[in-house]
């Protein structure tokens, strides 16, 4: 059984990495929703705050909440329609940094496991052979310190919980992951996942773009 869902925020300012006419790029905290959620009380979300400070945001994607890093808005409709075909598309390079439970034997490799929803435990994703979609998350440790390791993944498709499903699956869950991660791994004080590094072709100048903002762990 999964534990119960507090939502308590952070109370600090919005982090602007870049921005034109066509584009927003902001670094989203740990613990904030990147939409509302459905419940009472998660009105708060970073599509919220940007939109009272740049009322002309239009949300293109989404991390979920206990992740940090970048996310990308349009300012048009023509931006948010083409970033968003960059995504589905897969015409974007993504790189997550990540802290996870003990070292792999290998320092690289490529995890391609199909995916799907665990019906009886939402929002728990689980690999699912049968019914799955398909799936895959290249991996490179950067780091260890003999007990834990520091990874960049780099997402090849975009499934709900990829990243921590894969790690799981790999013997080697996010720390601080509290749907994925058991024991010891679960002693930390977030979810220790970041949005490091987005690359994209620019709406308007059809220019390869690439942001990054520094992992906080």
């Amino acid at each position: 059984m999964l534990p119960q869902f507090v939502y308590n925020p952070p109370d600090v300012p919005l982090d602007i990495v870049y921005e034109d006419a066509a584009i927003i790029v902001a670094n989203k905290p740990a613990g904030l929703l990147s939409v509302p959620g459905k419940n009472a009380g998660r009105t708060d979300c970073l599509t919220a705050r940007l939109q009272a400070a740049r009322w002309d945001a239009l949300l293109v994607h989404r991390l979920d909440c206990d992740t940090s890093g970048l996310i990308i808005y349009g300012r048009t409709k023509q931006a948010q329609g083409f970033l968003g075909a960059e995504f589905e598309k897969r015409r974007t390079e993504k790189t997550y940094i990540a802290r996870i439970w003990g070292v792999p034997a290998a320092r690289e490799g490529l995890i391609d496991l199909p995916i799907g929803p665990d019906w009886d435990d939402r929002p728990r994703q689980m690999i699912d052979h049968d019914n799955g979609r398909p799936s895959q998350t290249a991996w490179r440790v950067i780091e260890d310190n003999g007990h834990t390791a520091r990874a960049e993944l780099m997402p090849k498709t975009g499934r709900s919980h990829q990243l921590r499903v894969h790690m799981q699956a790999l013997g080697h869950p996010i720390l601080g992951d509290p749907i994925y991660a058991s024991g010891r791994a679960l002693d930390f004080p977030r979810l220790m996942l970041h949005a490091h590094k987005l690359a994209l072709h620019h709406p308007f100048t059809k220019e390869w773009i690439s942001f990054s903002a520094p992992a906080p762990f």
